[in-house]
């Protein structure tokens, strides 16, 4: 296993099921091993509708985000602070295909982000776990995490994982 300590853990809350709806996003920079720089924003998401499944997941709903900035804002500021790391999250298939879907929509040029997943890393080397949810297995690594499905919170919790996994 590659020893990563400068990374970015990422994490995308939706509002509906769709994933160009992108409401939230946290990021966590890590450099030399430390968590070095932290980012939350709200997102007015495309489409802007929340279904009842979602908002009882993360607790957003359209009100929260009616007046947060669109997609193309939000990645504005935040891909100059990532630029060149890999991309961390847990369960990154559901992550890279939020980030490709906002980025097809809004005619945002793709770059070639890497990303690793701490989910199937956690399944491959920590053994007997009740199941692999990101709040388990950041008990597991010594991490509690209190605001399962906040974006920023998540993102922490995935630092921590991959500094453990990965580090």
């Amino acid at each position: 296993m590659e020893r990563i300590r400068d990374f970015a853990a990422i994490d995308f809350e939706t509002a509906n099921g769709q994933r160009t709806s992108v409401c939230s996003v946290g990021v966590v920079v890590v450099r030399g091993g430390r968590p070095s720089e932290s980012i939350y924003r709200l997102i007015r998401p495309y489409p802007n509708y929340y279904s009842a499944f979602t908002t009882a997941i993360h607790g957003l709903t359209r009100s929260d985000t009616e007046n947060a900035p669109s997609f193309p804002d939000v990645w504005g500021e935040i891909a100059p602070r990532i630029e060149g790391l890999p991309l961390v999250a847990h369960n990154s298939p559901f992550d890279e295909g939020c980030l490709r879907a906002v980025h097809a929509h809004y005619g945002l040029p793709y770059p070639d982000y890497r990303f690793l997943c701490t989910l199937s890393a956690s399944r491959r080397r920590i053994k007997g776990l009740p199941n692999y949810q990101l709040h388990t297995v950041s008990a597991a690594c010594g991490y509690l995490l209190e605001r399962h499905h906040h974006a920023l919170a998540d993102a922490e919790a995935c630092a921590e994982i991959a500094l453990r996994l990965f580090g």
